[in-house]
């Protein structure tokens, strides 16, 4: 079973146990998260997708660390300008373990057979004629 969500304005592929690096999030160490933001879910048996998301999905995980990646070099330069400026950046982020895909609750039987009843009542229901109101002549004044 997997997930797609939407997280740090980013969509991200998980499934249960996985690792992810998240976007700086404000969470502490320890905490757990939930991701509301589900835009796919998918079990062996079939597929869902939200528009935009799934009603009543959540991913939940738990927040491992915190730290920096990688760093790079940002480098500007104009040719025969004697113009140069170097610059580092360490994009922060948090380290999340995936730990549910908690999937919405399913309808019932019972709601499901209920629902067609209701609508075939209505549909045999005749439509009411409309009655015809006589008319009152007005009586013309002779002049």
């Amino acid at each position: 079973m997997y997930a797609i969500i939407e997280a740090c304005g980013k969509q991200y592929k998980v499934s249960k146990g996985d690792v992810v690096f998240f976007e700086k999030l404000d969470d502490e160490e320890g905490k757990k998260v939930k991701f509301d933001k589900v835009i796919l879910i998918s079990d062996d048996k079939k597929i869902e997708v939200g528009t935009p998301y799934v009603k009543g999905a959540a991913v939940e995980g738990k927040v491992v660390a915190h730290g920096k990646g990688k760093k790079i070099i940002v480098f500007k330069y104009k040719a025969k300008k004697n113009y140069r400026r170097k610059q580092g950046h360490r994009q922060p982020y948090t380290k999340v373990e995936i730990t549910a895909i908690k999937v919405a609750a399913e309808k019932t039987e019972k709601t499901e057979k209920a629902e067609p009843v209701a609508k075939a009542e209505k549909t045999e229901k005749k439509p009411t004629a409309k009655k015809e109101t006589a008319k009152k002549e007005t009586a013309k004044k002779e002049a």
